[in-house]
């Protein structure tokens, strides 16, 4: 497989080599890129610019969180540098377009990452070396730091952040001269949202369709090329889709082979015996192991009954089943492929409720497990967020069994939440509580890989139950040791043991004990950051963030219109306070619809249409809103937002979240007015576009002070900044004639 991969990788190098000797033999001053374009608007192209900033930056990021593992946890890094990178073609909008920059920025980071000769080690170590630390928990790396090995690291993923930002400098310039040929500024920039939102759906409808990355990039690639200005560099752009799709391919067979899920790269890969029968299948997720598919059938074990290396009753599938009532009532949260569902039947389970977030394990669970559970009757299968599912259920059961869930390492696109951090909440624990039958148990298997996170875990189920789980340890395979927390309200746990001398020295043999001088906080729905230890910034986070910042002031630098000028303080506000909006309104709606990937997409193209919505208001009726009265409104309706309490809201799950969503839609309207009434008369959009994207950088590196003070508090910062820009408004209006006007300012 690797040979192959050698092959294609060198073919791609060939078939780019071709290509810059093309390139090369065209004249100079008919180089790609160097047309300074048109002075109308010229509306496809504004379409098209704005369509593929939005598609790229979901790709990107998603992309690259995969490909290199660091990226997943500190996942709005690369949201900012997307951002950097719009906000910097954007001052640079009366320059030449960067098209050749970008296409080369593209195809070198393809290469870097997709390097086949240890390309895969470096970029590990790279993780490796940058999540160093003992007060986070960042899958696969160390808990001790050296510098040495740091400074090399954050060299590359400067490197990788630099091409990153290059790819997004020429659709910054063209949706900036498109703006600014528009008949008014609004008028381009709400063509601009328009744009955006067709992009969300386009990569919304990538999503659905599981389709790889090799679509991403050819789209975006295709999409370059039809903004060229003359043909044959449209076709030289073009010709780039063939080396990219071979630098982004994947050997499959029908025993290996990728998939893109909405939320992760699944790799399968069947296992089988000598003699050609199926015995496992190992699920790797985003480069590492999550899952393996097993046959623990009686018949298949009595064929083969040294295939498991353990006894079938001390399997940790069966053992949840041996602490509850016989036929029991079971919900399986983090279901995956199947096996949890088919122990369930395996030990009699009267009925099962199945939920899963991820489409693709659930498909392969469906058509890949050799005990086939998903096809019972007996089980009902939910493709939902976990915690979404608690709040919706009516049922209650007689075993609730917390499947290994953990999200690896899977974050929402536009915040550092991982999927999973809303199902391990006090909140969280108290509504699995309230849905245990009498002489419920609840069961919890967990890879703990720190103590604080065995401390927090033991914790939270103490405070939700008022005493203390049973915990031992046991296997998820024969390398992987999980930690299991077992619970009731009642003495149900205790009376299994009594009854059972074989699991209760099962028990014993394995027990494990957590104790701490300094006990970690719990997790919250408010502070839900389950993988770190405590309340502040990781110094992880503060490296990567300066990275960012250095990269930014590096580039700001060598803007020639921006030496010697301060950034737009208006423009700059409002950019920093919707991001931070953006983020808490995300995450408030997925405690209420869920944290999938369709809740995450209509809440950003809501968010956008509603700005939208208020462009279109100013554009028809400027004279109804007076500044004053739009400036109001915003501070108050985010104080509403701040001080409802939407938990102690009754009523359905749908309708509390429906409340918290038109509630936030409310502030964002008004942000929405406010900025579209200062654009609308701005002298330079494309000045007061690189401002607001700066801080909107400014903005996600302050979402990472809700890993001190909790998402709620991030409110009065966002409150703030938007103040501030009011400040910067008021600056302009009152400043001397002799001042540098605030549109004419980066």
């Amino acid at each position: 497989m690797m040979n192959s991969r050698i092959v294609i990788f060198l073919l791609a190098i060939g078939a780019l080599a071709v290509w810059r000797l093309a390139l090369y033999r065209k004249r100079h001053d008919d180089t790609i890129g160097v047309s300074t374009g048109s002075s109308r608007l010229q509306l496809s192209q504004l379409l098209l610019a704005s369509f593929l900033t939005i598609f790229l930056e979901l790709a990107v990021i998603r992309w690259i969180a995969v490909e290199v593992r660091i990226f997943a946890y500190i996942k709005n890094l690369a949201l900012l540098v997307c951002f950097l990178g719009f906000g910097l073609g954007c001052a640079l909008a009366r320059g030449r377009v960067r098209w050749l920059t970008a296409a080369n920025a593209l195809l070198g980071l393809l290469i870097i990452v997709r390097w086949p000769w240890q390309g895969g080690r470096v970029l590990e170590g790279l993780s490796q070396a940058l999540g160093a630390a003992s007060d986070v928990e960042i899958w696969g790396a160390g808990k001790s730091w050296n510098w040495a090995h740091f400074t090399l690291a954050a060299a590359v993923a400067s490197l990788l952040l630099f091409l990153i930002t290059c790819i997004f400098v020429p659709l910054g310039q063209t949706v900036s001269r498109q703006i600014e040929a528009a008949p008014s500024p609004l008028h381009g920039y709400s063509w601009n949202l328009a744009g955006s939102l067709i992009g969300i759906v386009g990569f919304l409808g990538a999503c659905r369709l599981m389709l790889s990355p090799t679509i991403w990039f050819g789209v975006g690639l295709a999409g370059f090329a039809l903004l060229q200005s003359e043909r044959r560099d449209r076709y030289l752009m073009a010709s780039l889709i063939v080396p990219a799709a071979l630098l982004l391919h994947d050997s499959a067979t029908n025993d290996h082979f990728s998939i893109w899920s909405p939320y992760q790269q699944i790799e399968f890969t069947r296992i089988k015996l000598p003699d050609g029968e199926f015995v496992a299948a190992n699920l790797f997720v985003n480069h590492v192991g999550y899952q393996y598919i097993v046959n623990l059938s009686p018949e298949f074990l009595a064929r083969h009954p040294h295939v498991m290396g353990e006894p079938s009753e001390e399997n940790h599938f069966n053992l949840p089943f041996r602490f509850g009532k016989a036929t029991p009532s079971v919900l399986i949260v983090g279901a995956g492929a199947g096996n949890d569902a088919a122990a369930a039947l395996r030990n009699g389970s009267r009925f099962v409720d199945a939920v899963e977030i991820d489409p693709a394990i659930l498909a392969l669970g469906k058509s890949q497990h050799p005990e086939r559970p998903y096809d019972s009757a007996q089980v009902a299968v939910h493709l939902t967020d976990a915690r979404n599912f608690l709040k919706r259920s009516q049922n209650r059961y007689d075993l609730i069994l917390f499947g290994a869930l953990d999200s690896h390492t899977q974050f929402s696109d536009y915040s550092n939440m991982r999927l999973d951090n809303f199902v391990y909440t006090l909140e969280s624990f108290r509504e699995a509580r309230d849905h245990l039958a009498p002489d419920g148990v609840l069961y919890l298997k967990f890879q703990v890989n720190r103590p604080w996170m065995g401390e927090r875990l033991l914790a939270l189920l103490t405070q939700t139950f008022g005493k203390p789980p049973v915990m031992f340890r046991t296997n998820l395979t024969a390398f992987i040791p999980a930690t299991c927390f077992v619970i009731s309200s009642s003495n149900q746990v205790e009376k299994a043991l009594a009854a059972d001398p074989r699991l209760a020295e099962l028990v014993a043999r394995n027990r494990v004990l957590f104790a701490s001088s300094s006990p970690v906080p719990v997790t919250t729905d408010d502070w839900p950051y389950l993988y770190q230890e405590g309340r502040w910034i990781p110094r992880t986070y503060f490296s990567v963030a300066l990275l960012v910042i250095l990269l930014g002031l590096a580039l700001y630098w060598h803007i020639p219109e921006a030496r010697g000028r301060t950034p737009s303080l208006f423009f700059l506000g409002m950019g920093a306070g919707f991001l931070l909006l953006e983020t808490q309104a995300i995450s408030r709606l997925a405690l209420y619809f869920g944290t999938t990937w369709l809740v995450n997409a209509i809440a950003i193209g809501a968010l956008l249409a509603t700005l939208l919505l208020a462009n279109v208001v100013i554009e028809l009726k400027p004279e109804l809103w007076r500044r004053s009265w739009t400036v109001i409104g915003l501070l108050a309706s985010l104080l509403i937002v701040y001080f409802i309490p939407f938990r102690s809201i009754s009523g359905s799950t749908r309708y509390v979240g429906s409340i918290v969503a038109l509630t936030f839609a409310i502030p964002v309207f008004f942000a929405g007015l406010l900025f579209a009434e200062e654009f609308r008369i701005t002298d330079s959009p494309s000045l007061a576009l690189a401002a607001n994207m700066l801080g909107a950088v400014c903005g996600g590196l302050l979402e990472n002070l809700s890993l001190v003070v909790g998402m709620r508090a991030l409110l009065p910062i966002t409150i703030g900044l938007y103040v501030l820009a009011v400040c910067g408004l008021g600056w302009r209006r009152f400043s001397s004639p002799a001042a540098v006007p605030l549109a004419d300012s980066t």
